[in-house]
C-alpha cells in the first residue's frame, strides 16, 4: 500500500472530479465535506449480496455525502444536503474501534459504502485497525466514480471490491448524476480493481473473501445503456461477477427526469438479463421485480434496513442470467 499513512492532499483529489479542496482549511468541495469523516450508520446489513451478507450479515459502514449527484438516490437523506442529517463525525482512531465492533458482532466483512470522497480516511483507519486486530475482508462500495490514480495508493488495503457501473452514455451520467467523464473513466477503474484483487472468491460457506463485484442497477427507458454498461464488464472477462439490479424505484428528485419517473418493466429487465446471458456472464446475480420494496433504506430509522432485510435476503438468489430464482 502506498502512502495511506501520511496526511491526505491539502487540496483534495481523491475522486475523479480533482476540485481541489482545501478540506483541511474547512472548505469543501463538490461532496460538500471539509476535513471531517462523516458516518451515518454502521451496523449489520443482511440485504446485500449472499456472498457479502452471508448468515451473519455485513459490517457496513455509511460515509455521509457524495461525489455524485444522482436525480433517484436511494440514499439521499445522507448524501446531499449534508445540514440535514444524523451523522457524527469521526477520527481514524474511532472509525477503527467502529470496525473491530462489527468484527466482535461477528460480521463476515467490513463494508464501506460511499468511500470515493473520503478514500485517504478510510484507508488511515484500515491500518489502524489491522495494527488493533482487524482480520475480516474489507468491501470497498463504491458509485464506481473514483480516481484509477487514487485507489493504486490503496493497493492491499481492500480485499473485495464492489463498485457500480451506472453509465456508458455521457449525456445520461451528466443528467442524471452530474457525472463528467464516467464513461472515460469507468473502464479504467474496474480494471485497476479487477487487477488489485481477482476475480471474485468465497469460502466453503459461499462467504466471498476476495475479489471484484461488479453492480448494474437497471434504469427504466435506459435498456442500451444498460447492455453498453454489460458488454464493459463481459471485456473484463466473462468470469466477471455481476449483479444486475431490478430494484430501480422513483426517489429524491427522480419524478421530475422522465423516464424515471417510474419503476421498470418486466421487458426492460429480461431485455438485460438476455444480453448478459449473450455476453456469457455466468457469474450473475439477479433479482424479482418486487426487490425495490426490500432493499430500499429509511435513515430516519434507528436501522435503515429493519423492514426488509429478511425478505431482500430471500429475493436475492445467486442465479445465472439464465432465469430467475423464486423465493
Amino acid at each position: 500500500m502506498n502512502g495511506a499513512t501520511t496526511d491526505p492532499p491539502s487540496q483534495c483529489h481523491d475522486c475523479p472530479r480533482r476540485c481541489g479542496a482545501d478540506r483541511r482549511a474547512g472548505r469543501s468541495g463538490f461532496c460538500r465535506l471539509g476535513d471531517e469523516t462523516p458516518i451515518a450508520w454502521a451496523g449489520l446489513h443482511f440485504g446485500e449480496e449472499p456472498p457479502i451478507s452471508g448468515t451473519n450479515g455485513s459490517g457496513t459502514i455509511f460515509f455521509a455525502g457524495c461525489n455524485l449527484r444522482c436525480v433517484y438516490c436511494q440514499n439521499h437523506a445522507i448524501s446531499t444536503p449534508l445540514s440535514f442529517r444524523p451523522f457524527r463525525e469521526v477520527t481514524p482512531e474511532e472509525l477503527a474501534s467502529e470496525m473491530l465492533r462489527l468484527q466482535d458482532e461477528g460480521a463476515h466483512n467490513i463494508n464501506f459504502v460511499s468511500p470515493s470522497h473520503v478514500v485517504f480516511r478510510m484507508a488511515r483507519a484500515v491500518e489502524t485497525a489491522r495494527r488493533r486486530g482487524l482480520t475480516i475482508p474489507v468491501v470497498y462500495n463504491s458509485n464506481g466514480y473514483d480516481s484509477p490514480e487514487t485507489l493504486r495508493t490503496i493497493r492491499g488495503l481492500v480485499d473485495i471490491y464492489l463498485p457500480d457501473i451506472k453509465y456508458m452514455d455521457d449525456s445520461i451520467a451528466l443528467r442524471f448524476s452530474r457525472a463528467v467523464g464516467y464513461t472515460d473513466m469507468i473502464g479504467a477503474v474496474l480494471a485497476e480493481m479487477l487487477d488489485q484483487v481477482g476475480h471474485l472468491e468465497t469460502d466453503e460457506r459461499g462467504i466471498a473473501v476476495r475479489g471484484l463485484l461488479v453492480r448494474h442497477l437497471v434504469l427504466p427507458g435506459q435498456v442500451e445503456n444498460s447492455r453498453k454498461c454489460l458488454r464493459v464488464v463481459a471485456a473484463l472477462s466473462p468470469r466477471t461477477s455481476v449483479s444486475i439490479l431490478s430494484q430501480y424505484s422513483p426517489r429524491h428528485r427522480a419524478c421530475s427526469f422522465p423516464p424515471l419517473d417510474r419503476p421498470i418493466t418486466d421487458r426492460e429487465y429480461d431485455a438485460v438479463l438476455e444480453e448478459a446471458l449473450d455476453l456469457g456472464l455466468e457469474n450473475a446475480f439477479v433479482q424479482e421485480l418486487d426487490s425495490r420494496e426490500n432493499y430500499l433504506p429509511d435513515f430516519t430509522r434507528e436501522n435503515p434496513f429493519d423492514a426488509g432485510a429478511a425478505a431482500a435476503r430471500r429475493s436475492f438468489p445467486p442465479r445465472s442470467p439464465t432465469g430467475r430464482g423464486s423465493s
